[in-house]
Parts: C-alpha cells; sequence; structure tokens
C-alpha cells in the first residue's frame, strides 16, 4: 500500500463507546484511520465523544448505533462504514457483555446473549467484510478474546465458552485470509478495569460472598502475577501494531496482555 493509501485508511471498531473499544479507536483515529464508532450510550455523550475524536485527530469519525444482537444489523454495521469511507482496511471486534452465576443458576437468555454478543457477532461482521477485504488485497481482523479464551473462571460458563469459540474462529478466518493478505488475530487481556468489569465485580460478590476490595484483590487480580490491572493503553498499543507492517507475519495468534495470568 502507497503512503496516500496508509494516509486514508478505515477501521470499524466494535462496542467503541467505551473501555477498551473507545481506547483502540481513539489509538486507530490518532494512527490516522478514519474511524467507525459502535456501541450503546447516551447518544448527546456519544456525539460529544465523537466531535471530540475528530477535532483531536482530524480524520473521519462516524457513529453507527447497530445493535449486534443480530446477523442483519452485524451486515449492516459493516456496509455502511465500507460506504461511509469506501473501504476498510481494519476490523475490530470488541463488542461483549457478562453476567457471572452458579451453572445451575445461569438465566439461560443470559447464555444465549452472550454468545450472540461475544461470539456470533464477530462470526457476522467478519463474514460481511471478508469479500471486500480479499477484493483489496488488504485487511487487518483484531478480535478482543479474553485470558478466559484460554483458561476458565467459576461462574463464567458463557463468557469462558465465547471466548474461547473467537479464539477458534480467529484461527480459521485467519488461514482463509492468509492467501489474500488479509490477516486475523486475538488480542487476550487479562483484568482490564473497564465499565465491563466494574459492572460483575457486584455479581461476584454475591455469588462468593465477598467485598468488593476482596473481589479485586483475591479473585480479579490474583491470577495476574503483576497484581496490576491491564490497562486499556497496553491493549490498544498492541492493536495499532497488529496494523503495520512489522505485523505483516503475525497470523492466527492469541497475544496475551494478562500481567502473565495463563503463562502459570
Amino acid at each position: 500500500m502507497g503512503e496516500t493509501d496508509m494516509e486514508r485508511r478505515a477501521a470499524l471498531i466494535t462496542g467503541s463507546t467505551s473501555g477498551i473499544g473507545l481506547g483502540v479507536a481513539r489509538a486507530l483515529a490518532k494512527a490516522g484511520f478514519d474511524v467507525t464508532l459502535n456501541g450503546f450510550g447516551d447518544r448527546e455523550a456519544i456525539e460529544t465523544l465523537r466531535a471530540g475524536l475528530f477535532a483531536e485527530t482530524g480524520v473521519s469519525v462516524r457513529y453507527d448505533a447497530a445493535d449486534l444482537m443480530g446477523p442483519e444489523a452485524c451486515a449492516d454495521l459493516v456496509r455502511a462504514a465500507i460506504g461511509a469511507h469506501g473501504r476498510l482496511d481494519v476490523l475490530v471486534n470488541n463488542a461483549g457483555m457478562q453476567h457471572v452465576a452458579p451453572i445451575e443458576d445461569f438465566p439461560v437468555e443470559k447464555w444465549d446473549a452472550i454468545l450472540a454478543l461475544n461470539l456470533s457477532a464477530a462470526f457476522h461482521t467478519i463474514r460481511a467484510a471478508m469479500g471486500a477485504m480479499k477484493a483489496a488485497k488488504y485487511g487487518r481482523i483484531v478480535n478482543i478474546a479474553s485470558a478466559h479464551a484460554h483458561v476458565a473462571s467459576p461462574f463464567k460458563s458463557a463468557y469462558v465458552a465465547a471466548k474461547h469459540g473467537l479464539l477458534g474462529l480467529t484461527k480459521t478466518v485467519a488461514l482463509e485470509g492468509a492467501p489474500f493478505n488479509v490477516r486475523c488475530n486475538a488480542i487476550s487481556p487479562g483484568y482490564v478495569l473497564t465499565p465491563l468489569v466494574e459492572n460483575q465485580i457486584p455479581d461476584t460478590m454475591k455469588a462468593r460472598g465477598l467485598s468488593r476490595e476482596q473481589v479485586i484483590n483475591d479473585v480479579l487480580l490474583a491470577a495476574q502475577p503483576t497484581k496490576q490491572f491491564v490497562r486499556v493503553e497496553d491493549v490498544a498499543g498492541l492493536a495499532v501494531f497488529l496494523t503495520t507492517p512489522a505485523a505483516d507475519q503475525i497470523n492466527g495468534a492469541s497475544l496475551s496482555v494478562d500481567g502473565g495470568w495463563t503463562a502459570q
């Protein structure tokens, strides 16, 4: 890709109105990508966020409120991003949700929703984007997985199942995209203090009979040898790196950013 092309690259980041997704979107915008944001939240606050990111970086920043719980909405999101930017170079699948409960009490509707958003949505967006990326002979797909793509924790049956599945999807797409210069990788963070993690603390307190401080120190950070939360910037920086020429031969990998959790 020439310099002009590199300056005009476009990225779509799902679940990017807060947390890791927003951090990735911000980092990609700073790297010169036009970006499409997606996610839920107060529309006025999201517009302020969008306008602020545009003012900060000067790239095109658009927002799409697509609800990724259904196949057509996922496909429409990708089509709209391609239509708006004229291309799609980078797809980051980050949208996710969590629920914590013993499996015998795990609500069936929560299982279905977590599988739909954390796993199936990635399949549907990749399915919609792959043709354009193959035709362009370029594409970088980054799936935000988790340490739970490699190891399990109690009371997270749906989340762990979805993240294990996302890693399998990543490997399959990597093989299919390889002849077309389309790369697909997963980033597997440990605990990042995002709204998703914040929201599961009360459920974990209830499920385990612990205080908030005990959940943070004895549950969340117990598995991370550094005893520190992963920063959003750590994940975002790696996502940007995966779009650079230095990462051209990284394909089908799960890159852990977990303070050593899965090294044990």
